[in-house]
């Protein structure tokens, strides 16, 4: 969800502005979603390099996330949005993490669009914890450990509960991942948006996937048959 600062600036306004512009696209983005029958979507609201930024632009970022749960949690549950929160949970502050459980636990019932926040996250970071978690259990088998397969990594990340991503959005122009599901999206398709973040909505969503509905995935093979009903 790129680009909240540099169109801020654009308006002559402080990139806090733009966050909280920011904030009203997640929840288009959400609603969107739901409405074009997408079981899974995952936002990346914070990474875990972005602690370098200026202390006050960090703080603002921490308000955000505080104001999107406790204002809009309500309306979630009452639209079936189940909310997990992807990321290192070592290091944020008790209120923070106060914040994920109870979003987490008053949304686990639900049934509709599956919703991954990605919060203090960073994709090395998580493969790295993964696989610390993997060494572990080796050395606590010995001499009957099995070797770690593809399988195993993956139900050790962060997404375990989660299928790989079929597509990934970024938008401001950037063509990058900038260290995001670098595992999960090994096959996904890329689409590329010249519209800066808080510009988003349910038409950008629909230009994505009627961009993505025109590819041809075949995962290494020959073809596949698309796997998204428009």
């Amino acid at each position: 969800m790129d680009g909240n600062g540099r169109w801020a600036a654009s308006r002559g306004m402080p990139r806090s502005y733009g966050h909280k512009a920011g904030v009203e696209a997640v929840r288009r983005a959400v609603r969107a979603a739901g409405e074009a029958g997408i079981r899974y979507l995952t936002v990346y609201a914070f990474s875990s390099e972005n602690w370098s930024r200026p202390a006050d632009e960090v703080r603002d970022l921490m308000g955000l996330m505080k104001f999107f749960v406790t204002r809009d949690l309500a309306e979630l549950c009452a639209n079936n949005v189940h909310i997990r929160v992807i990321g290192d949970r070592s290091g944020l502050s008790q209120d923070i993490l106060g914040l994920i459980e109870t979003a987490e636990s008053r949304s686990r019932e639900n049934t509709g669009l599956k919703l991954n926040i990605a919060f203090n996250y960073g994709s090395r970071d998580e493969i790295t914890r993964a696989v610390g978690r993997l060494v572990e259990r080796q050395v606590a088998a010995g001499a009957q450990a099995a070797p770690i397969t593809e399988a195993d990594i993956s139900a050790q990340l962060d997404t375990a509960e989660t299928p790989d991503p079929d597509l990934v959005i970024r938008t401001s122009g950037e063509m990058r991942l900038s260290n995001f599901l670098l595992w999960q999206a090994a096959y996904a398709e890329f689409v590329f948006l010249p519209c800066m973040w808080p510009d988003f909505d349910s038409q950008w969503l629909r230009t994505a996937l009627d961009e993505y509905a025109s590819r041809t995935r075949r995962f290494g093979g020959v073809t596949a048959a698309k796997d998204i009903a428009l």
